[in-house]
């Protein structure tokens, strides 16, 4: 079933966001990879595509697991989390419907 994982941020994550980012993406990437990935991606702050020093807000992540469990458990091992970035996350199931 596929989930979506909807992260805050805590104010001025950026510098702490470029940091842990590599290995945030590599996680992405391991989902991409089997297939389980629908899409991920920040939520600038500001209208634009490169927020610059605004930087983001949070992100949205959408991929398949097993179960909630298994979502959750996901979330919560993400780089992210542990250098502190995410103020709030929720895990929660999501249907497909378009396109």
């Amino acid at each position: 079933m596929l989930y979506a994982i909807i992260s805050e941020d805590i104010t001025n994550s950026l510098p702490l966001r470029i940091k842990a980012r590599p290995a945030h993406i590599e996680r992405l990437n391991e989902l991409k990879q089997q297939g389980r990935l629908v899409l991920a991606g920040p939520h600038p702050a500001i209208d634009s595509n490169d927020p610059g020093e605004a930087g983001f807000t949070g992100s949205l992540v959408v991929a398949e697991f097993a179960d909630l469990t298994s979502a959750q458990a996901w979330a919560d091992a993400d780089p992210y989390v542990a250098a502190g970035i995410y103020a709030k996350v929720l895990v929660k199931p999501f249907k497909k419907v378009l396109p």
